[in-house]
């Protein structure tokens, strides 16, 4: 016989039903419930009854949220002052052949970090100030992509 999906089945002695208690029979009095309280009752969550309520509470929280605003690429004038050659242009698709970013879909921003010592003609839909007064001093231009 093959061994299909639909054909799978567990070991002999590796599954155990399950006990129903309260159903009439053999368990006597209090059914295998013990007497009374909270867990003798019908409709106790399981969270209550295996104590697993508290272990929840203990469990430190993530604070805070998860934006589901899409984050620009973001690169540094000291990345473009080492891949770059004075007077070159830059724009997102040398930025992604080169490696700097993987992506432009979202945006490029050009931030402030590092020094630029090379006139550069930056094309990118957005500057940090810092960057761009960065770019002007240098001599270069920086440009904002209309879309």
């Amino acid at each position: 016989m093959n061994l299909t999906l639909s054909n799978l089945k567990p070991a002999p002695g590796s599954t155990k039903r399950r006990k129903r208690v309260g159903r009439g029979g053999k368990r006597g009095t209090y059914s295998g419930k013990g007497m009374k309280g909270q867990k003798a009752r019908s409709g106790v969550s399981g969270l209550k009854a295996l104590g697993f309520k508290q272990t929840l509470q203990r469990v430190p929280k993530l604070r805070g949220f998860k934006s589901l605003k899409a984050k620009m690429s973001i690169v540094n004038l000291s990345d473009l002052d080492n891949k770059f050659k004075s007077g070159d242009k830059v724009t997102p698709q040398e930025l992604i052949k080169l490696g700097l970013i993987t992506t432009s879909k979202n945006g490029v921003k050009v931030l402030g970090f590092g020094a630029l010592s090379k006139k550069l003609n930056i094309t990118a839909d957005s500057f940090s100030a810092s960057a761009k007064a960065a770019i002007e001093k240098a001599g270069g231009q920086a440009e904002i992509i209309v879309k």
